[in-house]
């Protein structure tokens, strides 16, 4: 068993105004329970689940633009993550995303964002709430031979050891405040570009947009047809995240 089963998370963080912290037990699933009790909790709880070997929260925003639009905030959440990592982590360890939803730390699979909406909302309807999450792996639970995982991150593995799961979470809720400024300021190109800068190209040269629905337009360098890439299609599977275990695949 890895020595890090004895380390104790904190009961509290340190969040900006606006946030109100829910914290979870270990077996907790912040993406599920803040699902389940947006409507009643409301915009700016946090769900922290209180585990040290990964960083899994979920905040919840109440929008007040039609699902198609608002459901891009899918995007704030997920520059959002790689800025607060991208803080605590050595510069020369590059925070990258796999399209959609998938994020890499020094090539390595380290997390991923998620988010989530009332079904029953139509695409030209204002949702009640909407649900971002993501979990980020902090620590691998048991002891990891080199070459074992080479898919896999974890921050205390490659660089950033010392930084716990409350710091990342504290980053993030600060970074999320900066792109929900940016969104109001500049609108959702800046944020659109942002993410782009960081997802992993398929070619070199290619050129890469956000369509209006979230959907990756991609045109290569020498004039061939553009190419359309299913957003919500994508997101559905969640194939970053270990259902059993409630942490990113090894």
């Amino acid at each position: 068993m890895s020595p890090l089963i004895a380390i104790k998370t904190p009961m509290a963080l340190d969040l900006p105004p606006g946030f109100r912290l829910v914290p979870l037990r270990e077996s907790g699933d912040a993406f599920g329970h803040a699902c389940r009790t947006a409507k009643v909790e409301g915009a700016g709880t946090l769900v922290w689940v209180r585990r040290f070997d990964v960083a899994e929260f979920a905040v919840v925003l109440e929008p007040e633009e039609p699902l198609s639009l608002a459901r891009k905030a899918f995007f704030m959440g997920m520059n959002a993550v790689a800025d607060a990592l991208a803080a605590h982590c050595p510069p020369e360890r590059a925070v990258t995303f796999d399209w959609p939803d998938t994020i890499r730390f020094d090539g390595g699979l380290v997390g991923g964002g998620r988010i989530g909406w009332p079904k029953a909302c139509a695409e030209d309807q204002t949702p009640a709430w909407l649900v971002f999450s993501s979990v980020i792996r902090i620590a691998f639970v048991d002891v990891v031979e080199p070459g074992r995982v080479p898919n896999a991150a974890a921050l205390d593995e490659d660089g950033a050891d010392g930084i716990g799961p409350s710091v990342i979470v504290e980053s993030f809720a600060r970074f999320f405040l900066r792109q929900v400024d940016l969104w109001q300021h500049d609108g959702f190109s800046r944020i659109g570009a942002d993410y782009l800068a960081r997802l992993a190209k398929d070619r070199p040269g290619d050129v890469r947009g956000l369509d209006g629905n979230g959907d990756l337009l991609t045109r290569g360098p020498l004039g061939q047809a553009e190419t359309r890439r299913d957003w919500l299609g994508a997101l559905g599977p969640v194939s970053w995240l270990d259902r059993k275990t409630g942490a990113p695949k090894l």
